[in-house]
């Protein structure tokens, strides 16, 4: 009963493992490489069948003239020529070309972490940061404006306790400034 088993089993595992499957070559609609993909004879005839069906009946609509299912054209929006908001700048560019205020420029990094201190007890809601790119000198810069115009008012407060603070141009990100 055992050896029946076994066989039975073999066979069938055969039975199935010689389907009959073939290769088709089909095609790409979209590129034109071929693409070749294992599949049963009659699946193959089923799909060539739909393929033919969807050609004779377009090819039939186009020589009526009807075209129900042909896209149209999507409707061209004007825009008026005007300038871009600050939203749909930031969309496009996360970080931009705006200005910061520059506190001061100092020789040491100590120097910097003293002032900058001190600017965050006299403005705690803006933003401070040292740039050492041009060490051994460090820049302390505060906050992050589109243009000059809007870095004016904070510049005249940071003026009464920093001399020398002026705006100068840098690259800010576009969400924190103003």
């Amino acid at each position: 009963m055992k050896n029946f088993i076994k066989i039975f089993s073999l066979f069938s595992l055969m039975g199935f493992y010689n389907l009959e499957a073939q290769q088709v070559v089909k095609r790409d609609t979209l590129s034109g490489t071929e693409l070749t993909i294992t599949m049963d004879s009659r699946v193959s005839e089923a799909l060539d069948a739909v393929e033919d069906r969807c050609a004779k009946t377009t090819a039939a609509k186009i020589s009526s003239g009807i075209d129900d299912d042909a896209p149209s054209k999507p409707t061209k929006i004007l825009v008026p020529s005007r300038e871009l908001t600050n939203a749909e700048i930031c969309r496009r560019n996360p970080r931009i070309l705006g200005f910061k205020i520059q506190i001061a420029v100092v020789k040491s990094n100590d120097e910097a972490n003293e002032i900058k201190a001190y600017f965050r007890k006299r403005f705690p809601t803006l933003k401070v940061e040292t740039d050492a790119s041009l060490r051994p000198n460090y820049k302390i810069l505060a906050g992050s404006y589109f243009t000059r115009q809007s870095a004016a008012g904070d510049l005249a407060r940071v003026k009464e306790y920093f001399k020398s603070a002026t705006p100068i141009q840098y690259r800010v990100f576009c969400a924190e400034a103003k």
